[in-house]
């Protein structure tokens, strides 16, 4: 086999570099070196990972590469192949395919990597094959190995020259160590020397000042501890003084101590669940004072002019509260609040009672009133009760000033100026908005209840007694007090007094009408429709009313000075408004009384004055409805025992009318003064009484005109003169002047008298022309124009017509055909 055409072998070519794995300083000595099988497995391998700072470079990165170059070196060694000699190329071809020849006839088994003779299968498949004999077998194994180890000696032969190569540079390398142990060793001893010299007394000195601030830190701490030691006998003097916060304080800032400064020291360990049970203890120390604050403030007695009671201990359990974060104090309070309410109207009831001599067992839950109580009793109560639950309110309002003050200071908002305790700013701008709202609701739920509580007073007595205006006036008064008081505490108004005193306002006022609806009517009824003389009180209340003012209240009865000045001492027998005389009926004047009722009513109850002025309007209306039917439809001759219906009673119905028409303009000024409202209802009444006063008139006209009327049929210008016909005539209205001249002004009764001159005149000519009575200057003539002239004349006597229709050519007109 000639070697000169392979390629020389390097120490490069060998996969470990020899002089390194001699030389390993951490391996020593390597007495096992040439006991080692040589290979890839001399030296443990170490994986190196990948580089984070190149590319992950695979095979697909070569394609391109391997696609343009692959065809280029195939080409390139074919073209060798054809260049190389024959001679050459065959004897190398033959020593490499007798070497693979001689590999090949050696079993794949035993050049396997996991051949192992301990393995079964293995082991049958080498020693136990029945075709060959142990020697036979031991030959076969022998020239394999003489195969291989002709293989091993040729490679050997081959690097034989690298192998001594890597051992003469071994000795040289150990020549270097020994150098460098020796400057190694020299380098350790000046190390010494100096770390002995320079480096141990600074050390030294690091050390100690280490040890003199650790000592230092360690006197503080027993500092520490001696101070958290006394916090016991120091929170027992605290609270002995009244002074919570500031041993809520001390707890909060030993607790801080104990958990940074402290912690992990044994001795200690007990400590922070001690100040945690003190603490609880101490919150619940205060929730109990403050009850009996509260307990004590409230239920003092109400004419106790003190202001707020033990204002510097009230202030020291707010602050402590506050600073435990406890805002259910002020729901105690309230709560007491309502406590101290009850037992107040309580004791107010029993003791009005007892006045009243009512059975006490008669008094239920927080005192409400029982049916036997009579309206000044139950009146008494509630006047008693609002000026009771007034004060306490009061006596609430100013702890609540107190409170908030408080809370103002703790949160760093006020300064402390009446406080003699220093509160510091503990509280956090949303724990102070929380205590100010829950502050407002405290007073918005006392107020409240306060309201409730006279409510269910004022309800309870309704349909239970009769209730005058006066005592009605005066409710309204305490309704609107206590109200106005509690809105102007709280700043809202509380709707349950009021909404009581609405329903109680309602059931009056329809009490109030019925009883004076059912009284016209009866009076009415039994009015025998004469005039009737006006007392001095109805002529007051009717000027009152004409001077155009709201009527708060009814007149009373005439001074001295009036009656010298103004007034008669006795009664009148007509109503003077400016310069009219109103000639009524007593039930007019009674109306009138009830008019000025219904408007003081609306001005006592001012909420209610469009109810109260839609119920006058009805009453109005029944009155002219009533009047109507009794005097027009002649009822009254049933109720009041009336033989007929005279000119006298319509004209004495037209008139109380027109008083009442004149009422009404001055009615509605009033109740629109008082609420604003336009009153449109008035406008239908105004209606129907002008109506029916106008239906009375064509009464008196129907009468008067059917009674001429039926005597010109039976007249026929025969002598006497004048006739039977016209002195009935005459007499009818002399009759009629006077059943009216007294009762209606002069221009109506100048009015009707014009109507009937008018229809006489018609009449007169309708028979004249039935006669056939020519203006010839005959006897019938003069006949005719003698009892027209004793017409004239009693109509010249009565003076109710004016001078045109009276004049000589006043009655040409008959003639005309």
């Amino acid at each position: 086999m000639n070697d000169s055409k392979e390629e020389s072998w390097t120490v490069y070519k060998a996969s470990q570099y020899l002089p390194a794995v001699l030389s390993d300083p951490n391996k020593g000595k390597q007495l096992n070196f040439f006991t080692r099988t040589w290979g890839d497995a001399f030296v443990d391998k170490t994986i190196i990972e990948k580089s984070p700072f190149l590319p992950d470079i695979s095979y697909t990165h070569f394609d391109q590469y391997l696609r343009k170059y692959g065809k280029r070196l195939k080409r390139h060694q074919r073209q060798n192949q054809l260049k190389e000699p024959d001679g050459l190329q065959g004897k190398h071809n033959f020593e490499v395919s007798t070497s693979q020849d001689k590999l090949k006839t050696i079993p794949c088994i035993y050049l396997q990597n996991n051949f192992n003779l301990n393995d079964p299968k293995i082991f049958s498949e080498v020693f136990e094959n029945k075709s060959k004999s142990e020697h036979d077998v031991q030959e076969e194994l022998s020239c394999y190995l003489d195969i291989v180890e002709e293989e091993i000696a040729k490679q050997v032969s081959q690097k034989s020259g690298a192998f001594f190569h890597a051992m003469t540079s071994h000795d040289t390398i150990m020549e270097q160590m020994g150098v460098a142990c020796s400057e190694v060793r020299l380098l350790r001893a000046k190390v010494s020397k100096m770390d002995k010299c320079l480096t141990k007394d600074a050390l030294r000195l690091l050390a100690l000042a280490r040890s003199k601030n650790n000592h230092r830190n360690l006197v503080g701490k027993l500092k520490l501890i001696s101070t958290v030691l006394q916090t016991q006998p120091m929170l027992q003097l605290l609270l002995r003084s009244s002074d919570y916060v500031g041993a809520l304080e001390l707890i909060s800032s030993t607790q801080k101590v104990l958990a940074k400064e402290l912690a992990g020291i044994t001795s200690l360990r007990n400590l922070p669940s001690e100040l945690k049970e003190m603490s609880k203890f101490i919150d619940k120390m205060l929730n109990e004072e403050f009850e009996k604050y509260a307990a004590t403030d409230l239920h003092r007695p109400l004419n106790c002019l003190e202001g707020v009671l033990e204002q510097e201990r009230l202030i020291s359990l707010v602050a402590g509260l506050l600073r435990q974060n406890n805002t259910q104090f002020l729901k105690t309070y309230e709560n007491e609040a309502l406590t101290a309410a009850q037992a107040t109207l309580k004791q107010l009831m029993i003791e009005q009672l007892a006045d009243a001599k009512v059975e006490l067992n008669e008094l239920k839950g927080s005192g409400e009133v029982t049916p036997l109580m009579d309206s000044t009793h139950w009146l008494k109560v509630l006047r008693l009760g609002s000026e009771a639950l007034g004060k306490l309110i009061y006596r609430v309002k100013a702890v609540h000033d107190v409170i908030k003050e408080t809370a103002d200071i703790s949160s760093g908002l006020a300064e402390a100026s009446n406080i003699s305790h220093t509160v510091e700013g503990f509280l956090s701008e949303d724990d102070h908005n929380k205590v100010v709202s829950k502050l407002k609701d405290l007073l918005i739920s006392v107020c409240d209840y306060f309201n409730e509580r006279l409510a269910a007073l004022v309800s309870t007595q309704n349909d239970k007694s009769s209730i005058g205006t006066y005592e009605f006036a005066e409710l309204s008064k305490i309704v609107e007090e206590f109200t106005n008081l509690c809105e102007s505490i709280c700043g809202k108004q509380s709707a349950s007094l009021k909404a009581a005193f609405k329903i109680q306002a309602s059931s009056y006022v329809q009490k109030f009408n019925n009883q004076r609806k059912t009284k016209l009517n009866r009076l009415l009824d039994a009015d025998r429709w004469k005039s009737a003389e006006v007392p001095m009180e109805i002529q007051i209340l009717v000027d009152k009313l004409a001077q155009g003012d709201v009527m708060k209240s009814l007149p009373g009865s005439p001074t001295e000075e009036q009656l010298s000045t103004k007034y008669l001492s006795k009664a009148t027998p007509a109503l003077k408004i400016g310069t009219q005389e109103y000639v009524i009926v007593g039930a007019v004047l009674i109306l009138i009384r009830l008019i000025a009722e219904y408007c003081v009513c609306a001005y006592d109850l001012q909420f209610l004055s469009s109810t109260i002025g839609k119920h006058l309007a009805e009453l109005l209306r029944t009155f002219n409805s009533r009047c109507s039917q009794l005097v027009l439809g002649a009822a009254a001759i049933q109720t009041a025992g009336l033989k007929t219906i005279t000119s006298t009673n319509l004209a004495l119905a037209s008139r109380s009318l027109q008083l009442v028409l004149w009422t009404i303009p001055h009615i509605r000024n009033h109740f629109q003064t008082l609420s604003g409202d336009s009153f449109t209802g008035f406008d239908s009444v105004e209606k129907d009484i002008g109506h029916h006063i106008q239906q009375l008139e064509s009464k008196i006209l129907f009468i008067i005109n059917n009674s001429i009327g039926n005597q010109l049929e039976k007249w026929e210008a025969r002598p006497p003169a004048p006739s039977q016909q016209f002195r009935y005539i005459s007499q009818q209205l002399t009759k009629l002047h006077e059943a009216v001249s007294s009762i209606l002004p002069q221009e109506q009764v100048s009015d009707i008298y014009q109507e009937v001159h008018k229809n006489f005149k018609t009449r007169i000519r309708d028979q004249i022309i039935k006669l056939n009575i020519l203006s010839d200057g005959g006897p019938k003539h003069g006949h005719v124009n003698t009892e027209v002239i004793f017409y004239i004349h009693t109509m010249k006597m009565l003076k109710v017509l004016p001078d045109k229709f009276l004049n000589d050519h006043a009655m040409d007109d008959i003639w005309e055909r």
